[in-house]
């Protein structure tokens, strides 16, 4: 399994949840898969889209969502500009039961 040397912006610059203006409250931070709709989820490494009832895609810090699409990286792609991560801010809403991106990016690249 490769192990690659990840630039510090690999997958967005560091931020804080509570220095972000966002139009609603964050929960945590996520890794989006770019182009699609799907998180990685915390428990089984897998990109799972926001609407599964199985994501657990929320991670605590940026540090910890950061180490987790590193480790996907490393173990899905041949160099480490292959991948089409982001780590985004994200909720849960417990009325529609899913998670929610904040400011995802649909858009394959950023």
């Amino acid at each position: 399994m490769p192990c690659f040397d990840h630039a510090a912006d690999a997958f967005g610059d560091p931020f804080a949840l509570d220095k972000l203006p966002l139009p609603r409250p964050a929960a945590g931070y996520a890794v989006q898969m770019l182009g699609s709709d799907r998180l990685l989820d915390r428990r089984s490494g897998a990109f799972l889209p926001v609407r599964s009832p199985a994501l657990a895609g929320l991670f605590d810090t940026f540090a910890a969502a950061r180490q987790a699409a590193e480790a996907w990286v490393d173990g899905h792609c041949r160099t480490p500009a292959e991948h089409r991560l982001a780590i985004v801010p994200a909720a849960f809403d417990d009325v529609l039961e899913r998670h929610v991106l904040i400011y995802g990016v649909l858009e394959e690249h950023p």
